[in-house]
């Protein structure tokens, strides 16, 4: 019998119910635990529509968190390092303000099935459509760094965090 996957995007998602999904497939979160990490949950919290869950049919198999950042501040309050900040200015030129995808998961059995490219797509409108202009992600899984290489975006190397960054621009080309 062939699985038949019904792939949904859904903004926002009941926070608990996100909690035992991501302990329930052992992501890496605090320390290692599988336990939503502060900052995670802390985005999420404050706003919902930064949570953005994957569902085949009614189960959660992904999920992707975002947030709005800039080129001063890693997290509310502590500064970015050197490299990051020449990086991204770089990137932005001039401009300080964007989006970071901060995370995406998806379950195994989901992988290799063209949903991390349906995501960037639904990903990219969603953010344009909330009057967005820029994303940067910070990727070292090679699927990731796939995805991000075959979708244009501009990259660099963080030494300090032995990650790439990964910058788009959403604004319309001449």
């Amino acid at each position: 019998m062939l699985e038949r996957y019904v792939m949904k995007f859904v903004v926002g998602c009941d926070l608990e119910e996100f909690k035992e999904y991501y302990k329930r497939n052992g992501f890496a979160g605090e320390q290692g635990t599988g336990e939503l990490g502060v900052t995670e949950e802390k985005i999420v919290t404050q706003n919902p529509s930064h949570l953005i869950v994957w569902r085949d049919n009614d189960e959660i198999v992904g999920n992707a968190i975002w947030h709005e950042t800039n080129t001063a501040e890693h997290r509310k309050g502590a500064p970015r390092d050197k490299e990051d900040s020449e990086i991204l200015e770089r990137f932005l030129e001039g401009k300080k303000g964007f989006v970071e995808l901060h995370e995406i998961w998806l379950i195994e059995k989901y992988r290799g099935k063209g949903y991390g490219k349906k995501f960037f797509d639904f990903f990219e409108k969603f953010i344009k459509d909330k009057g967005f202009d820029s994303i940067v992600y910070y990727a070292f899984h090679p699927a990731a760094v796939t995805i991000c290489r075959q979708r244009g975006y501009k990259e660099d190397y963080l030494s300090t965090e032995d990650e790439y960054v990964f910058y788009r621009s959403l604004k319309q080309r001449v």
